[in-house]
């Protein structure tokens, strides 16, 4: 008996080899090229941000990205643990202190950036809200003009019957 296995790439015309090969991102673009438009999209969030919220301050563009690029790094490692850790307060406000969390999360990156400055706790949670919408619908608009984020792949086994066994 022989599996053929498949692998279908929805956004790739290049087919299986695409730019990184067969376990490379899955699609067309490579997976790096997706977290550059990932952090641009946030870093225009910051700079939005920064221009509509009055206690929030970015020094230039290159200090956006320096923050874009902190946020990210804080949402990956330690947002997760803090959400996990302060899991039954939020079950009892009912999500609604995500909002501070995302607003703690904004604060530190303040503290590591030289070039940003997050100035009182209602311009941090303000701050974080706006971004999030931002950034969210940046995305949107992205994944609508043509992009998928990252793309998706399907595994598919191709076989046919015969002679009474299956190839």
């Amino acid at each position: 008996m022989q599996i053929n296995m498949t692998r279908y790439y929805r956004n790739s015309q290049q087919g299986p080899g695409g730019p990184f090969g067969p376990g490379g991102s899955g699609g067309g673009e490579p997976v790096v090229f997706w977290l550059l438009i990932k952090w641009l999209c946030l870093t225009a969030a910051i700079m939005l941000t920064a221009y509509l919220i009055g206690g929030i301050h970015v020094a230039g563009f290159a200090h956006a990205l320096g923050t874009a690029a902190v946020l990210g790094v804080l949402n990956v490692s330690l947002r997760p643990f803090l959400f996990i850790l302060t899991l039954p307060i939020t079950v009892l406000t009912l999500g609604l202190f995500t909002f501070v969390l995302n607003a703690l999360m904004l604060k530190i990156a303040s503290f590591l950036i030289p070039g940003f400055s997050v100035i009182g706790f209602w311009a941090a949670v303000f701050g974080a809200l706006v971004i999030s919408l931002v950034n969210w619908l940046l995305n949107a608009l992205i994944k609508e003009s043509g992009g998928r984020g990252r793309p998706e792949t399907e595994d598919t086994i191709d076989m046919e019957k015969r002679n009474d066994h299956w190839e």
